[in-house]
C-alpha cells in the first residue's frame, strides 16, 4: 500500500519552511530579502528542488531578484545542508511563480465584469 505522504514532500515542505527561515534571519542581499517562497517540489532521487517563488514589485525589481537569487544559489544550499540532515542535498532551482498576480489579474476582471453588469442593471431597471 503507497504511503499518503511521501518522503519526497515532507523533505520539499521542510525545505520550504527552513528556506523562508533562512530569507528572513540569515541572508544579507538586499535584493533577496523581499522574496516569498510559495512551494518546493523535489525529485524523487531528491538530487534536485524546483523553489518556487514570488515577490511583488516591477519586472526590474523581479530581474535583480533573479540575479541574487543566482547569486546566493550557494549560500542557500549550504545552508539548507547545515538545517536538514540528508545524504544528498538538492540543487536549487529557483522559478518564479506568477499564480499569485495571475490570481489577482482575474479577480480585478471579475470586479469589473461585476461592476459593469450592475452599471448596467441601474442605468437600464427594465432589463
Amino acid at each position: 500500500m503507497p504511503k499518503d505522504y511521501s518522503r519526497a514532500l515532507r523533505i520539499a515542505d521542510q525545505m520550504q519552511r527552513e528556506l523562508a527561515d533562512i530569507f528572513m534571519h540569515e541572508v544579507k542581499d538586499p535584493r533577496v530579502k523581499q522574496v516569498t517562497i510559495t512551494a518546493v517540489e523535489v525529485s524523487r532521487d531528491y538530487s534536485h528542488a524546483k523553489v518556487f517563488y514570488t515577490i511583488l514589485g516591477s519586472q526590474e525589481e523581479k530581474f535583480l531578484v533573479e540575479k541574487g537569487l543566482g547569486n546566493a544559489n550557494g549560500f542557500l544550499r549550504s545552508s539548507v545542508s547545515h538545517r536538514i540532515k540528508l545524504r544528498v542535498v538538492p540543487q536549487l532551482h529557483f522559478i518564479y511563480d506568477e499564480s499569485v498576480e495571475r490570481g489577482m489579474y482575474l479577480s480585478k476582471l471579475i470586479d469589473e465584469a461585476v461592476a459593469l453588469e450592475k452599471d448596467a442593471n441601474q442605468s437600464n431597471p427594465n432589463l
